[in-house]
């Protein structure tokens, strides 16, 4: 048996092309160094999954494989959200005793080594700032950080359909903003009438959203410079440079930073040509955390994101979620995943057993081992691997030793990744924002005419003062509808607070109901006992003679 799985993993991984090593097969606990576990070049726009508990080696694969596309000149895109895949771009620690002995159990041919990174950021601290105009984001992305329901939503691409129609660019949130308050006045009506109609308890739902958006200081993630994603595609002697997203910064807005990754390979799809299947793909990116992308998204982000999965293969790019269980990822994007790297999975609770019994059946059968047992049982470093062969056929389930990463397995100190920052050729040109002419400053302009108007007594003629009069009624609803949103927003948070009040004094109550019915419950049980002993020492009740 032992040799027949040995044979089927060196015939079910053989090329005689470009490929990622990804390892080496494990026949129980034995290592096989002579036979490697790699994946074709040419496959990798068929997207892949990388899955496994927390602590079992997710992140360092994800690095080996960056690192690996890197020196065969394919850039890459790698969401960092603890911070520590920085170290990309500094060689890994020889000296490492971990790295050494992984080394020679594999007998690699190894050799470390730094890569080209470009440090990007959402917040401008920890790179290049990626900025992203309200219009290119589109209703159906902003609803999502803005946690608006369907209806909402919807109401949302009315507000986009009638800036369109009406020439009034919507680049920030403060063009949003100017422009709901308009569109909420008594002499906005008549212009939405084609469009159906805005109720003002939706309008004020979103400007409250967007005032606790901004509260969070995510201003700065919108407006122009916008990043343009053709920066992502660099390639530097020879080496293809690794765009790391630090989001260590942001993890407290998890809808916010998924949804803007899912919106550049939006930005990718729309503005990349076909290019069919390549020798190897153009772009990989990596979605760490790929359930964040996934929670509590609508149906209709769902169909749009498994659209884009789908189509942007054909336009050189790959995909790959890395996440905790592949239940994580909707059935019907995780179906277009042809490349998975699964660690291990930890079983603690009654989910976890189902999660792992629905991860079991989502892999190729094999006879040469228990599927359920060994990925609870791999350590780590270690993972179950089948891809794609190059000709669409997916290889035999490998339990698979890994390859580590080349460059350094650790964050890069604080001092070297600030000047690496600085010195990138994206910092500086996304570090000056920009403010052109917008739907904001068009509609205070038209307002500003029209107080200079009444002001100054331009225009006799019964026309111009009516029109000068019908512009400064839009300017006083303008001013009251900022007054009905904050009355409404302090209303609101009235509201949660004595909400919040009487869930907590209701948890208190049942709290006490609790502690005396255990009191109650402790009484009784020591009567009881009480009443046992007493019988014992005293005989029981006599019987009657």
């Amino acid at each position: 048996m032992a040799g027949k799985f040995k044979d089927a993993m060196r015939d079910g991984y053989a090329l005689n092309e470009p490929a990622i090593l990804l390892g080496s097969p494990l026949d129980g606990t034995t290592i096989l160094p002579d036979v490697r576990i790699q994946v074709a070049l040419s496959v990798l726009n068929r997207h892949g999954l990388i899955a496994g508990a927390t602590g079992t080696g997710k992140t360092k694969t994800l690095q080996a494989i960056a690192g690996q596309l890197s020196l065969a000149g394919v850039p890459t895109l790698v969401a960092d959200i603890k911070g520590d895949v920085s170290g990309m771009a500094a060689p890994g620690d020889e000296g490492n005793p971990k790295l050494k002995q992984r080394v020679a159990e594999l007998k690699l041919d190894f050799k470390t080594a730094g890569h080209p990174v470009e440090f990007l950021s959402l917040s401008g601290k920890q790179g290049a700032q990626i900025r992203a105009s309200v219009h290119s984001f589109g209703p159906l992305l902003l609803g999502r950080v803005l946690s608006l329901n369907d209806t909402q939503t919807s109401v949302l691409s009315l507000v986009f359909k009638y800036c369109d129609d009406n020439n009034l660019p919507l680049l920030d949130l403060k063009d949003l903003t100017t422009t709901l308050k308009f569109l909420g006045s008594d002499e906005a009506k008549a212009a939405l009438a084609d469009y159906g109609g805005i109720s003002a308890a939706s309008l004020g739902v979103m400007m409250r959203s967007i005032i606790t958006l901004e509260q969070q200081g995510a201003e700065a993630f919108f407006g122009e410079p916008e990043f343009d994603v053709d920066d992502l595609l660099e390639v530097r002697a020879g080496q293809g440079v690794v765009n790391i997203l630090e989001l260590s910064d942001v993890m407290d807005k998890p809808a916010l930073f998924s949804t803007f990754m899912l919106w550049m390979l939006a930005q990718l799809y729309h503005a990349l040509p076909e290019v069919g299947d390549l020798n190897k793909p153009k772009l990989c990116f990596f979605f760490d955390e790929a359930h964040l992308l996934f929670d509590g998204a609508s149906q209709a982000l769902l169909s749009q994101i498994e659209q884009t999965v789908r189509l942007i293969r054909s336009k050189g790019v790959g995909v790959f979620f890395v996440t905790q269980v592949p239940t994580d990822v909707p059935s019907s994007v995780l179906a277009q995943l042809g490349n998975r790297i699964q660690h291990a999975l930890r079983v603690f609770t009654p989910e976890d057993s189902d999660n792992l019994k629905k991860t079991v059946r989502t892999f190729p059968m094999t006879t040469y081992f228990e599927v359920g047992e060994r990925l609870t049982s791999l350590g780590i470093g270690e993972a179950l691997v089948t891809v794609l062969s190059p000709n669409g056929v997916p290889t035999p389930l490998a339990p698979t030793h890994l390859v580590p990463p080349d460059s350094l397995m650790a964050a890069l100190p604080a001092d070297q990744l600030q000047a690496r920052i600085a010195g990138g050729r994206l910092y500086a040109k996304y570090a000056q924002t920009v403010d052109p002419q917008s739907a904001h400053e068009i509609i205070s302009a038209r307002l500003a005419a029209a107080q200079a108007a009444v002001a100054g007594g331009v225009g006799e003629g019964p026309a111009a003062r009516a029109a000068a009069a019908s512009i400064a009624a839009q300017q006083r609803a303008l001013q009251a509808q900022i007054a009905r949103d904050s009355r409404e927003a302090t209303k609101e948070a009235q509201r949660e607070a004595r909400e919040q009040a009487k869930a907590e004094a209701a948890a208190a109550r049942a709290a006490e109901r609790e502690r005396l019915q255990r009191e109650r419950m402790i009484g009784q049980v020591g009567t009881t006992v009480l009443r046992g002993v007493m019988g014992t020492l005293f005989g029981g009740p006599r019987r009657r003679r």
